[in-house]
């Protein structure tokens, strides 16, 4: 053997280690978000809504290895709304599903005449967008039996939205796993929400799924959304990990420390004697934090430079 046919295939077997290792991750966070929040039952018929992109892809993808381990039965079906947006090609979904062979149904709506007639030029299409597509989702997900309607949503997004709803919005609010749909007759789903971004375009590359981009709203740049997604960024690389403790702490969430009086009956607060392991002790300071702290030669935890006393 060469020395290049060599390097080459150990550079082979190296991608294929990492690819195997991504999609064990994949399927564990995947899986494990499901049971932590009872997203899919036995019996369940899921609506799998594609969008052309890359997460939908991936959740259609997984849910589908999923569905031939899991120890319960529950069939998928995908779904696609063709927005009549110009140039979009509108085989590519259809060919792509047949060779899976995944019941499927391509949903054709003009959305896309009644967004550009009603936003005015240059203001952002997003929200009329996801309204009226999201209205149209659960019609057909009533005419398919779906008892759940799952949407490719994953970690970053879920913070993205945090961050914009207490920076823009003034609320503690993100996207959660598992809801009741507006009208109240559908359960919304979220299987990746344990699964970071990153490993979705590895993943995607990986696979060759065949985007389609979104021509209506995919060019129109939230400026908002994109400062949020820099700062995590930012953040992760000067404090690597600290994303990660902000997503855990949306898991772990002590009302009677917030302010929400319709969260936590603050009025009808009383001192009888009952030892409270949430009281004022919660206000000491985690030791893993005075440790994170004491190894530097400044606090930077918070982005503040605090001269260090000894």
């Amino acid at each position: 053997m060469s020395v290049d046919t060599e390097v080459r295939t150990r550079a082979d077997e190296k991608r294929a280690y990492e690819r195997n290792k991504l999609h064990k991750r994949l399927l564990r966070l995947t899986g494990q978000a499901i049971g932590d929040y009872g997203m899919i039952g036995d019996g369940d018929r899921v609506m799998v809504c594609l969008s052309g992109g890359k997460d939908s892809y991936a959740l259609l993808d997984l849910l589908m290895t999923l569905r031939a381990r899991a120890p319960i039965d529950f069939t998928l079906v995908a779904v696609n709304l063709d927005q009549k947006q110009p140039g979009f090609p509108a085989h590519v979904l259809p060919d792509y599903l047949r060779s899976l062979d995944v019941p499927f149904r391509i949903e054709e709506q003009d959305t896309y005449s009644i967004v550009k007639r009603v936003i005015p030029e240059g203001r952002t299409m997003c929200s009329l967008c996801s309204r009226l597509r999201r209205g149209i989702l659960y019609r057909v997900a009533d005419e398919l039996g779906a008892t759940r309607i799952a949407l490719g949503h994953h970690r970053d997004d879920i913070l993205e939205t945090f961050f914009l709803n207490m920076f823009f919005g003034g609320k503690l609010k993100a996207m959660p796993p598992k809801l009741v749909s507006d009208d109240g007759r559908h359960v919304v789903i979220r299987p990746l929400a344990y699964v970071q971004e990153a490993d979705l375009v590895a993943y995607a590359d990986w696979r060759a799924f065949p985007i389609i981009p979104c021509t209506l709203c995919g060019s129109q740049e939230n400026l908002k959304r994109k400062e949020v997604k820099q700062l995590m960024r930012d953040w992760e690389k000067r404090f690597p990990g600290r994303v990660d403790n902000i997503f855990s702490s949306l898991t772990r969430v002590t009302p009677s420390h917030l302010l929400d009086r319709g969260l936590y009956d603050f009025a009808g607060l009383r001192a009888d004697g009952t030892p409270v392991p949430d009281g004022d002790i919660a206000f000491d300071v985690d030791p893993a934090l005075e440790e994170a702290v004491s190894s530097q030669p400044v606090a930077g935890i918070a982005g503040i430079t605090v001269a260090r006393r000894d």
